[in-house]
Formats: C-alpha cells, structure tokens, sequence
C-alpha cells in the first residue's frame, strides 16, 4: 500500500475564508494510505515546499496529495519539489479546492465538505498511481506566422533577428493588414504608412523571412516542436518570379469596374491589380470573379502588355508542406457588419460610412486623393456627425458586449484632422462614455474638445434619415437634458471590432481554444498573455482582444520572445502520460488512429498464441510514445476499451469516482 502524505493549503483567504481547512486534514488523515495530513497558509511558499520536502524524507511518503488551486498555476512546482526530495514528479495529484470549491460556494459547511471529497478522490487516484519517466523529442528550428499584419511583422522580425527562419502566411496579395488603410495614428498623428512601410520592406529583404502572400493555412498537424503545415498557396495569375510591379497590365486592362477591396468598395480598381502604391510583394494579382480571359477565354490583353511575360493564366493552385517548432497566430480584426443598425441609415445613404471607411476618405492615396468629399454628391460636407459605441458594449443581441477599445481614440483623432484641414466644418461626436486609458491618450482627447472646438455631447443618435441631400440626425443630450436635431452632411459609425472570419476555422486547425467572441483565448491572462493553451501555439495582436497599435507591437515582440525561447532548445520533454493499447483486447478497428489528432497511432499485423497451440495473426494498434501528446481522444473512441492513458487510466478515475461517491 501506498504510503500517502496530504497537505491543504489556506490560499491565504482564497480558501480558508470559505473552506475549514483543519478539518478536511483531520478528516483525510483518516483515508487509507494516508500517513501525514497537515495544513498551512501558503504551501507555494518556499517554507510550504520545504515542509514538503521534510515530510516525504520524514514519513517515507510514496505519494502526495495537495489540496490547492488549480493544477495549472501550481502543478508543475509541486512536482519539482517532489522530485528534489526523491519522489517521481507523477506521485502528485493536486485536488483543486479554490477554483472547484472556495471560489464558488459561499456556505462554510458546503464547501468543506466538498474539499473532503475532492481530497478523497485524489487520494484514490494516488494509490493507483506509477511513476512515469518523460522522453524527448527535437525541436524544428522554424517557426510560421500566420497573419501579415504589424502584429505578425513585427514577431517575424524579431524571430528573425534571433536568428532563426520564419514565414509569414497572408492571405491578402500583400503584408501590412488593416494598418496600410490607415492616414494617422493617435496620439502622435504621424503618418502609418511612413512608419509601417520601413518595416514591410525590411521583412521582404530580410534573408530568414519567407512571405506566402496571398496564401492560407490548409492543415496543423503534429505539435509543439514538431507540427507538419500545409499551406496553400492561391494562384494569382502572376507569376512572382517575373512581375517588376511595373504597373502597366493594371493600367491596360479594359475591367474598370471592379469594386475596389482595399478602399472597402468606395471606388473601382481594374480586374488585374495592385492593392497600393507599397504593396509587398509589389506584384500584381488577377482577379478571378472578373478577369474576361479567365471567365470566357476572351481578351488576354494584360499578357500582350507585359514585356516580362509574368501572365500565366493557367497557373494553379500549389500546396506546399512545411515543419515548425512553433506558430504564431496574428490574424488580426475587422470592423463589425452593420446590416442590423438601420437606424443609422447605412445602407440608405452613401454619406453614411464607417471609421475605416473615413479613414480612406482622408487619406492622401485614397479614392479622393485625401480630399475630404461626400461620396453621393462629391461636395465637401459642412456638418459631420461622429457616432460612437455602434455594436460595441451592445445588450440587445444585434452587436457585441465587449468595449473596442480603439474607437475613443480614433474618433478623437478623426475630429481632429478634420477641423485641422477644414476650419469651417461643424464636427459632432456622440457617445456613452468617453475612454482613454494609455499614455497621453487623454491629453489628446482633450486636445479635440478644448483646441479645436469639436462638439462632445454624452447621449446617443436615435435615428438617421436622409432627406433633401441632408441627413437629419435625431438624437439626446444626456447632460442638457434636451433632444437634438442635426442637419448633417456626413455620419461617420464607429462601428464595433471583431475577429477575422478565418479565426475560428483556423483554431479548429490548431486546437487551440477560443472564447465566446471569436477571439484566441490565452493560457493565463495575467501570467502567460500570449501563449495558447495548445502549447507551441503563441498569440500576437487583436486576434486575442481588441488592441491599438503600441499595444500591438509589444505583444508581437513578446511573442516572438517566447518563440525565441522555444526555437533556442534543442529538444523538449515529452508528456509521459501517454496512450498505450491493450493488444488482447484490441480489434483492430481504427476509431482511435481516426481521431488521433497528431498522428501517434498506427497499426501492425502480430502473431498471438491460438487454442491448440494454433497462431494467430491479429491487427493491433501500436502508440508512437514520442508523438502522443496524452489528450485522451482514442481512450473514449476505443469500443473494446483496450486504449488507456498512463496517468489517467480507467480504474484510476473509476476510483476517484468510488471516492466521490461514498
């Protein structure tokens, strides 16, 4: 019989307001096993983890329970103690009596007794416990950034700068993401393509940097340290090797009417394109939907005009199948759909747009050549309306409960620019509640409403209607207590972010867990901000939360840190709790190479010993201990029961539940 040692730690109050933690130590030193039971306030503490350490020399302990948090802050520490004093690392359950307990039970009683269980259950699963001894695996020195925004510039550089390979998967025909539609930035009002522009050039000439534009991710498979990729790689009709981005097939080709992506659909561009002036890889794309000779076979003249005979309109879609040892996900946002906001009229008016769509207005290589003009009538507006919060902080269903974060702020600067270049223009902004958490990020707010006189009203717009080539804007002021018409030329909607539509299948592809919002979910969101639970999976940008630019790219050098530090190591340690089969139960079925997601099982033919002294040749599942991650999956796909999983095998968690239950 094990020879079992119990220590309930008080969490400070976190559990000793809620649970009566000297009574569950008296009550578990009553289990079978149990030789030790004790208490203290802090057992993380270097003077917990040394009365550990003393007792197991003390009693000769086999195995330990910790009544504590949850085994993922503390779990691997304990472990280590254990091993210092001579204990296998996997001797140790931790029976999770705050987050599972404390945390959620107010009556003392309740909560107590329910620690007694906990701390049953682990002590069950203890005395079936065996130590398990860890492998390793190498580490592919390559990582894969998917997403070329700034988030996913800026952490291929600096993985680059460490000197290791790294690629950038984009989907767009070029890297730069959202930041290249983009005229200022707050608070400074430099200009984005002045500083984001050295920095696409840099990752282009960079010599350990491949950029896949115009690419997806296809498939993830194996994992950390080892996942196999595979990439597709869109045929854009163009072949990159050849095109000098000289521009001339653009200029040329007779489709003129092609709505214009990157200027979110506010003028034409030609079927074959170029999304800007610094695009990189600066070559050009043909665009399927309309190209005329792709359609119909009809045209060509693109190819007649191109002197580098970079046209090839046969070319294909290519796979191509690359390993890494880590991936970073940067795939950035994008600005809500306002179809459910009709009061605002956006779908009725032109002159009703989004912030993003403004922000192209102004900019000097947008459709207006960053002359600020009504899109219905090409007239300069007098009178512009900023409407604040539309589909963020939203209880009805339509929009998203979370704050953007960024809109404050680029409506701040929005105002701005505009009485700076048009003095004679009325601006209005419209909000719930002002916020400006950051550096300087008030002073600059504060700069909109006391130097240049924009009209700040708390209340929100009612109801937009486009009536005479006005659009009479109906709304409340909170603080004036009164209701206010507006005849205004332009309203601009700060409308709500959200994730790229490709996050959610993209995490399916990564298992990697995600919240309610779309958003990548971090493993610890005070302690490890930028990684995955998945490990090898690292999160930089918005991808994981609404985020401006600075707080973009620190968290993209994080990220790239913590790559770096995985990429530095020549091998890692492997789970030890991995599946193993039974090969006399097993049938031979295949359920559990099927939903095996890394690949770690295989099937072999064996001879087994017949009645009768008959052989027999049987197919049998055969676990690869250096590729199975331990997840389990095959344990509850095996209809024969022959798959278990070292550590968490079916009688050890049997027991836990005989223990709960008596």
């Amino acid at each position: 019989m094990q020879r079992i040692g119990v220590f309930v730690c008080w969490c400070g109050s976190n559990i000793a307001a809620t649970v009566d933690v000297e009574k569950v130590s008296q009550v578990l030193a009553q289990e079978p096993g149990v030789v030790f039971s004790t208490n203290y306030q802090y057992m993380c503490s270097q003077a917990g983890q040394e009365m550990i350490q003393e007792s197991i020399h003390k009693y000769n302990l086999t195995g330990v329970v910790i009544c504590s948090c949850s085994p993922r802050m503390h779990e691997a520490t304990f472990r280590k103690t254990c091993e210092k004093a001579g204990l296998n690392g996997h001797m140790v359950e931790i029976a999770n009596i705050r987050e599972q307990c404390s945390w959620i039970h107010k009556d003392k009683e309740v909560a107590t007794e329910k620690a007694v269980v906990l701390g049953r259950a682990a002590i069950a699963k203890v005395h079936l416990n065996a130590p398990l001894t860890a492998g390793t695996s190498p580490v592919k020195k390559r990582a894969l950034v998917i997403g070329g925004g700034i988030a996913g510039i800026q952490t291929a550089l600096d993985i680059a700068d460490a000197g290791f390979d790294v690629d950038i998967v984009e989907k767009q025909p070029t890297i730069g993401g959202k930041m290249t539609q983009i005229d200022k930035t707050f608070p400074t009002l430099d200009c984005a393509a002045c500083i984001l522009t050295p920095k696409m050039v840099d990752a282009a000439q960079n010599e350990k940097i491949h950029i896949y534009s115009y690419a997806e991710v296809e498939s993830v498979k194996g994992f950390v340290g080892n996942f196999n990729v595979t990439i597709k790689k869109k045929a854009r009709y163009v072949d990159e090797t050849k095109c000098t981005g000289c521009g001339l097939c653009t200029e040329k080709c007779p489709q003129k009417k092609v709505p214009n992506a990157f200027n979110l659909g506010l003028d034409n561009r030609r079927a074959i394109y170029i999304p800007f002036a610094q695009a990189v890889p600066k070559v050009a794309t043909i665009d399927a939907d309309y190209c005329t000779m792709l359609k119909s076979g009809k045209c060509g003249v693109c190819s007649k005009v191109c002197t580098a005979g970079a046209i090839d309109y046969k070319q294909k879609d290519e796979l191509i199948e690359q390993e890494y040892g880590a991936i970073v996900v940067a795939t950035g946002f994008n600005p809500i759909k306002l179809d459910k906001y009709d009061e605002f009229a956006y779908s009725q008016s032109p002159d009703v747009v989004t912030s993003l769509e403004f922000e192209r207005l102004m900019n000097a290589a947008g459709p207006t050549g960053g002359t600020l003009l009504r899109p219905s009538d090409g007239t300069h507006p007098h009178t512009i309306v900023f409407v604040q919060c539309v589909g963020s902080r939203c209880d009805d269903g339509r929009g998203k409960s979370y704050c953007s974060k960024i809109c404050c702020m680029y409506t701040a600067k929005h105002a701005m620019l505009c009485r700076e270049k048009y003095p004679d223009t009325d601006v209005y902004v419209f909000y719930i509640d002002v916020r400006t958490p950051g550096k300087n990020f008030d002073e600059f707010y504060r700069r909109a409403v006391e130097e240049y006189g924009v009209h700040y009203v708390k209340g929100m717009v009612g109801k937009v209607v486009p009536q005479d080539g006005k659009l009479k804007v109906q709304a409340s002021d909170l603080l004036g207590g009164q209701q206010l018409h507006i005849d205004a030329d332009m309203v601009v909607l700060a409308a709500a972010i959200e994730p790229d539509e490709t996050a959610r299948p993209l995490a399916t592809k990564l298992t990697a867990s995600m919240d309610t919002n779309d958003f990548f979910t971090e493993a610890h969101p005070k302690l490890r901000p930028v990684e995955s639970p998945t490990a090898g999976i690292f999160l930089s940008g918005a991808c994981q939360g609404p985020k401006d630019i600075p707080e973009t790219v620190a968290q993209a050098s994080a990220a790239a840190a913590k790559v770096i530090g995985l990429l530095c190591k020549d091998s890692l340690t492997c789970n030890p709790c991995t599946a193993q089969p039974d090969e006399l139960m097993c049938n031979g079925c295949s359920s559990c190479e099927k939903v095996c997601p890394y690949g770690a099982i295989t099937y072999a033919d064996k001879e087994f010993r017949g009645p009768n002294r008959t052989t027999l040749i049987r197919r049998v599942a055969q676990v690869n201990p250096a590729v199975c991650q331990g997840c389990g999956a095959c344990t509850v796909a095996c209809p024969s029961g022959a798959m278990d999983l070292k550590g968490f095998s079916n009688k050890q968690i049997m027991a836990e539940v005989d223990a709960i239950c008596r």
